[in-house]
C-alpha cells in the first residue's frame, strides 16, 4: 500500500497560492501552482475544485483566470485541508464481515473500533494546531 498524499498536496496549492498572493498577485494559475507541485495541472484542478466546494479557494473564469483564497493562509488549519480532500477515517473495517463463529473474526471490529477512533481524534487535534501560515513560515525558514 503506498501512503496517500492528497493532503500533502492540497496544503502546498493552497500555502502556494497564499504566498503568490501575499507577493501582490491576485490569482494564480493550475499551470503554476502544478509546477510547484511537480504533477499535471489537472490534477491541481480537481484537488482546488475540493477546496472550493469547502470554501477555502475560488476561482474566476475568463480574462485573469485563476485561483484565490477565500481567507487568509493564518485562518486555515490543516484539519480545514484535510476534511475538504479526504472523504472518509483513516482506517477502516473489512470490506466484507468477517466469520462471525472465528473468536478473532468476531471481536476484530469492536477492538480496533476503539483504537481507530482514538487515532483519528489524536489526528484531528494535530491538524487543528497548524495553520497554513506555519507551514509557510517553516517553508521559508528552510529556504
Amino acid at each position: 500500500m503506498s501512503a496517500n498524499s492528497r493532503l500533502t498536496i492540497a496544503a502546498h496549492a493552497l500555502t502556494w497560492i497564499g504566498l503568490y498572493q501575499q507577493r501582490g498577485h491576485e490569482v494564480a494559475t493550475s499551470e503554476q501552482i502544478a509546477t510547484s507541485v511537480n504533477t499535471n495541472a489537472v490534477v491541481i484542478r480537481r484537488l482546488l475544485g475540493e477546496l472550493r466546494k469547502a470554501g477555502l479557494a475560488e476561482s474566476r473564469r475568463g480574462a485573469g483566470a485563476g485561483w484565490m483564497l477565500t481567507r487568509d493562509l493564518a485562518a486555515i488549519t490543516l484539519l480545514d485541508v484535510y476534511q475538504a480532500v479526504e472523504a472518509g477515517p483513516v482506517f477502516a473495517l473489512h470490506r466484507a464481515t468477517p466469520d462471525p463463529e472465528c473468536v478473532v473474526g468476531h471481536g476484530i471490529g469492536p477492538a480496533l473500533t476503539a483504537v481507530y477512533d482514538d487515532v483519528e481524534a489524536a489526528l484531528r487535534r494535530e491538524l487543528a494546531k497548524t495553520t497554513l501560515e506555519d507551514v509557510l513560515r517553516d517553508v521559508l525558514k528552510a529556504v
